[in-house]
């Protein structure tokens, strides 16, 4: 027997008597049969810190569900995770979703990076089997007339046509100081196609873009790029990428000095982190970023906050994006009253979810995209982070340009 062949047995049985713990009576009576769900991310290699907290966010929105009484218009079943690494690579991500299928699940809750999601789709698709995709943000996602996808959050088109917009706006508001821009990013899916389409619309706003800079990931000196950046002196630096390198890129800009008009950022990987605002504070102050981001005017934004910071866990997009992602499918389980996947589908397709605290109009999938979805505008203020735009969830007003 392969070792593949060995894994997946093994996983298999693993799943088999997770289920049958979760299933033998606690009290007299039978007891509801559990719903396996697959929870898909990278907890290993170079994105695991953001798997991590999307598993996380997975996690607690379960033991919410289970702990309220679990899918009621199917007696009560609780959701059963089937973890799985999809080791921050394409690849590991489709052997996961094969494994998963093996072991029986319902529907794949995942799988945060938009390169890993494009692949873990398409292999769940094989077998009709329901993906929900927590985080991946790149719009090929949805585009390829898969039926078992579905992206509850904004793609990057949604996300760069908001930024752009408002971008418009600020400058237009102080009397446009910025008039040229940089855009660095990361080398995958997710940071360059963000680029290109900035790359391809901001000329259009009156911006010339001097450069576009790709990078790898992993990327542990920035020294050339700001460098680079010192000579041709934009006005605003747009960065595209993962947490580190995001950190690590705007940490380097404060030791060499380089101070932007803006820092704006479309879909940062650190611009709207309670993490990098605790650990860098005076390299965040002022960056602007349209992203994933909670209604702060609904408490129960603050309720999941506060709890995930008791676990010592910062509060990040992840979190609460894959906890809504969780939720979602539970609103469909409710509804598809079964387990089945194309139960499950059919549910997704006519979905009306309204019981979370995102800032998103009516939920409606078209092409397996929630139409309802759109991103915030937040800023670094006074080391915290604040909805600057749209004016509903306005908490502070937006300091642009920077003071130099």
């Amino acid at each position: 027997m392969s070792q593949i062949q060995n894994s997946r047995r093994r996983f298999v049985v693993q799943a088999g008597a997770a289920g049958a713990a979760l299933a033998f009576p606690l009290v007299g009576g039978a007891q509801p049969k559990s719903v396996r769900v697959g929870v898909l991310h990278p907890v290993t290699g170079a994105l695991a810190y953001s798997g991590q907290q999307c598993r996380e966010g997975a996690l607690m929105a379960i033991e919410d569900i289970n702990k309220a009484g679990g899918i009621k218009s199917m007696g009560g079943a609780k959701i059963e995770p089937l973890l799985g690494d999809a080791q921050s690579t394409p690849a590991a991500g489709t052997a996961e979703v094969e494994k998963m299928n093996d072991a029986g699940v319902s529907c794949i809750v995942g799988a945060y990076a938009s390169a890993i999601c494009l692949a873990t789709t398409q292999a769940a698709a094989k077998y009709n089997l329901p993906h929900i995709v927590d985080v991946g943000v790149a719009d090929q996602i949805v585009e390829r007339g898969l039926k078992n996808t579905f992206r509850f959050a904004p793609g990057y088109t949604k996300c760069a046509q908001v930024a752009l917009a408002n971008l418009h706006v600020l400058n237009t508001a102080a009397g446009k100081p910025a008039r040229s821009v940089m855009i660095i990013h990361e080398e995958s899916l997710f940071g360059t196609g963000t680029a290109n389409l900035l790359a391809r619309e901001l000329p259009g706003y009156g911006y010339e873009v001097k450069e576009v800079v790709k990078h790898a990931n992993p990327t542990r000196d920035f020294n050339n790029i700001v460098l680079r950046m010192k000579a041709l002196n934009p006005d605003i630096v747009i960065p595209a990428n993962y947490y580190n390198e995001y950190a690590l890129l705007v940490r380097t800009m404060q030791q060499q000095k380089v101070r932007p008009k803006a820092i704006y950022s479309v879909l940062g990987g650190a611009a709207s982190s309670y993490k990098f605002v605790k650990e860098f504070p005076d390299a965040a102050e002022g960056i602007i970023d349209c992203n994933h981001w909670f209604n702060p005017k609904d408490k129960r934004s603050a309720e999941l906050k506060k709890r995930t910071e008791a676990k010592n866990i910062f509060y990040s997009y992840e979190v609460f994006l894959t906890y809504t992602a969780m939720r979602l499918l539970a609103d469909t389980l409710e509804r598809a009253k079964s387990a089945d996947r194309a139960a499950i589908i059919n549910a997704l397709e006519t979905s009306t979810f309204s019981d979370h605290f995102l800032p998103y109009g009516p939920t409606k999938f078209v092409n397996g995209q929630n139409t309802g979805a759109q991103p915030l505008m937040t800023q670094v203020l006074d080391k915290d982070i604040k909805v600057i735009v749209p004016r509903d969830y306005r908490q502070a007003d937006p300091v642009f340009p920077l003071k130099a």
